[in-house]
């Protein structure tokens, strides 16, 4: 039997993309895998619409302190139908653009799925057998409901993009990027919002000083926030839905949304038949350089063990490809990776919090921190506050962690995330001069 391909890609998100897109580049044949919109779920599900929504959340707040400031006051309700099809014309053509770049490097798209059929073998859903000697498999994650009387009653985040309007009550069940996002835009867009978290607080795996100060910001905002909270069902009733809670079954709601986790794409996909490891979880056991224990299959993306991160996918993809076919041996590195959840304001981080690095060096950080309201908010007297925190360690007080919270967090973190992997120390930021008057400059001014 012959190899029809040298690479077969099971799955056409960012991850399966990117490993594509780099393979052909080094000559490698191609196949990609892929039955439903190009981009999996960053592009139609995730990343890209949610950030159009938080823009779209950004201007309603801008709008909103327009008469504070002089300007003629007016309606700023967004039209729904109008903005979703400005989000997906902009996604339509990054699907566009996929094709066209799939059609230049040779790429073999087949909308169809795939499952792995013993030792570089993969099965279409059409009947089809391709073989190559490396597969890769990149076909990402989905929220799950829990298991709760009436979770078939309430959405998910893919639900929330088929919204043309926003609801007046909603309840989101969660403490997690999704449920912290999404609470923030729908609140800025006119809803009534209610947060529910099992947890003592949001996002846990932040700096927990940040994620007490966006509770507040959130709370100062509107946003109702029930910690220590679990759900344990939900209910349809006359005018809406019950949120069924320890002292809160009372809160009646037009839609409730459960942020409560995602699982990977592992089922049906042949992995039993291949003999390929998973975690307890379902998630693809690789190692460093994202092989799996089968020698020619690969993992990347949310389907795997990494950070359930769209750039990890990415550049996972991209170094296996280089490793694979281009002779050049660059494993990702784990540490360090920068992140941001989009809440408003929004929150980054990369590095150890002070927590961790007090637990890896002991008494030997130095943490410094800033609290402060940005000029705008200052100006329009919004209580809004952000906080900067930057954690050292060892005798030259080398950054370990980089934490943000506040107006342009996200775009003011790439750069010292940066810095911090090259090994920057609070001398080095304190030796560079501040540009005045930005938020970015408290981060060279801490002490």
């Amino acid at each position: 039997m012959h190899n029809d391909f040298d690479l077969i890609v099971v799955g056409g998100g960012s991850g399966g993309l990117a490993g594509a897109f780099r393979a052909a580049e080094h000559g490698a044949r191609v196949a990609l895998l892929e039955p439903e919109a190009l981009g999996g779920t960053c592009v139609n599900a995730g990343c890209v619409p949610k950030k159009a929504m938080w823009l779209a959340a950004e201007v309603a707040g801008k709008l909103g302190f327009a008469g504070r400031l002089g300007f003629p006051a007016q309606d700023c309700a967004l039209d729904w139908p109008t903005f979703i099809a400005h989000r997906q014309r902009y996604i339509t053509n990054i699907h566009a653009s996929y094709q066209q770049r799939l059609d230049k490097a040779g790429v073999a798209l087949l909308p169809v799925r795939g499952r792995l059929a013993g030792a570089g073998t993969v099965e279409c859903s059409n009947g089809v057998r391709l073989r190559a000697p490396r597969i890769l498999i990149a076909t990402g994650g989905h929220p799950v409901r829990p298991d709760m009387p009436g979770a078939e009653l309430a959405g998910t985040s893919d639900d929330f993009f088929g919204w043309t309007a926003a609801p007046a009550r909603v309840a989101l069940v969660g403490g997690g990027y999704i449920a912290v996002e999404l609470a923030g835009v729908l609140q800025a867009l006119g809803s009534a919002v209610s947060v529910f978290v099992r947890g003592q607080r949001l996002v846990d795996s932040f700096d927990a000083q940040l994620t007490a100060q966006l509770a507040e910001d959130y709370r100062q905002a509107g946003i109702h926030i029930h910690f220590s909270c679990s759900v344990e069902g939900v209910e349809k009733t006359g005018d809406g839905f019950q949120v069924i809670a320890p002292g809160a079954s009372e809160l009646v709601f037009d839609q409730v949304l459960l942020a409560t986790g995602r699982r990977p794409n592992t089922d049906a996909i042949g992995l039993d038949t291949a003999g390929v490891e998973t975690d307890r979880r379902g998630h693809i056991v690789v190692d460093e350089r994202h092989a799996t224990n089968v020698d020619g299959i690969f993992a990347v993306g949310d389907v795997s063990t990494d950070l359930p991160l769209t750039p990890v996918a990415i550049a996972a993809a991209r170094r296996l490809m280089d490793r694979l076919y281009g002779n050049r041996d660059r494993p990702l590195d784990p540490h360090d990776i920068p992140t941001v959840v989009f809440s408003h304001p929004p929150m980054g981080k990369v590095g150890l919090t002070e927590d961790q690095a007090r637990e890896q060096h002991g008494d030997d950080v130095h943490v410094a921190t800033a609290s402060f309201r940005p000029m705008l908010h200052a100006l329009v007297d919004s209580p809004q506050r952000s906080v900067f925190k930057l954690v050292c360690a060892g005798p030259d007080r080398r950054v370990v962690g980089i934490h943000l919270l506040g107006e342009a967090a996200d775009e003011i973190l790439q750069g010292f995330a940066v810095a911090l992997k090259r090994g920057i120390t609070l001398d080095d930021l304190h030796d560079t001069v501040a540009i005045h008057p930005t938020s970015a400059e408290e981060v060279v001014l801490m002490r």
